[in-house]
This record gives C-alpha cells, structure tokens and sequence, in this order.
C-alpha cells in the first residue's frame, strides 16, 4: 500500500513578512556575521523567538574535525533551552550566506531537524521561517520538517 505525506507551507514575499518575523530574519542575518565558518565559507544564523519576548541567536561554528562543529540551529535552541529552560520557543528563523551573498534557500540539515522536533515536543510545535533575500518559506507546524522523526514515545 503506498501513502504520502504533504508538507504544508506558505512562500511570503519580504514585503509580507509581519514585523516579528522580520525582527528575527535580520537577528539571524546579523547571527550569520558571527559564524565560524573557515572551511565551507558558509555561513548560517538562527534566531529563536521564545514565549518571554527573548530572541536568542546562534551561528554555525565548524571545526577542522567535522562532526565537532555545531549548526546555528542547534546553537540557538540549546542556547536558549539552557539560559531559559521553562520558556517555549514561539518561532525560529534561519538565513544563510556564502562568498556570493544570501543564499536564496536555506534549509536544517537532518540533526538539527531532529532538535527542532525534540524542543517542538519539549513545549509545543513552532513555526520555521526558511529565510532567503527575496522570499521566505514558512512551515506552520516545526514537525513537518521531520516525518517520522525519533522521539522519546519509543524509549
């Protein structure tokens, strides 16, 4: 028997985006400048609105041993798990640079997805904004971004 799964998501304009989700583009674009990025010249922030009004930030940060570096994403959801570990995160926004400037499409590798699904599980599903220069792609529901995706359910 075979079956599908749909992925339900908006394509906004710049000139669409509500003033928080421009707050949080440009925090994760000024994220981006703080990436250690020496090896793949790519540089990718995160921002992460969370239910007390803050906005945490955080940047990839590579390694000449590879699996040791971090990705933004991750930087910025544990960053603000651990700084303020009762309050949920209400939108994460991504961006993404390279040596030829915005990256048009940017999107969580499978680790960071799977982070995102845990702290969507630890306090309630967010909502992704995918952030390019010219538009961005925004997912409603964080889950959607890892079908099938490992929780604790099995454990």
């Amino acid at each position: 028997m075979e079956r599908s799964i749909k992925i339900n998501y908006q394509v906004l304009q710049r000139s669409e985006l509500s003033e928080e989700q421009l707050r949080l583009e440009v925090a994760a674009l000024k994220a981006a400048e703080g990436a250690y990025a020496p090896y793949s010249h790519f540089h990718v922030g995160a921002a992460v609105l969370l239910d007390n009004g803050e906005i945490v930030t955080g940047s990839n940060q590579e390694n000449a041993a590879y699996p040791s570096g971090i990705c933004a994403e991750r930087t910025a959801l544990f960053w603000a798990a651990s700084q303020w570990p009762e309050a949920a995160v209400e939108c994460l926004a991504i961006v993404a640079t390279n040596e030829a400037g915005r990256v048009p499409f940017i999107s969580p590798c499978g680790a960071c997805r799977q982070v995102i699904l845990e702290t969507a599980t630890r306090y309630h599903p967010f909502p992704v904004l995918l952030c390019g220069e010219q538009e961005a792609f925004l997912l409603e529901d964080s889950r959607q971004l890892l079908p099938f995706g490992f929780d604790g359910s099995a454990l």
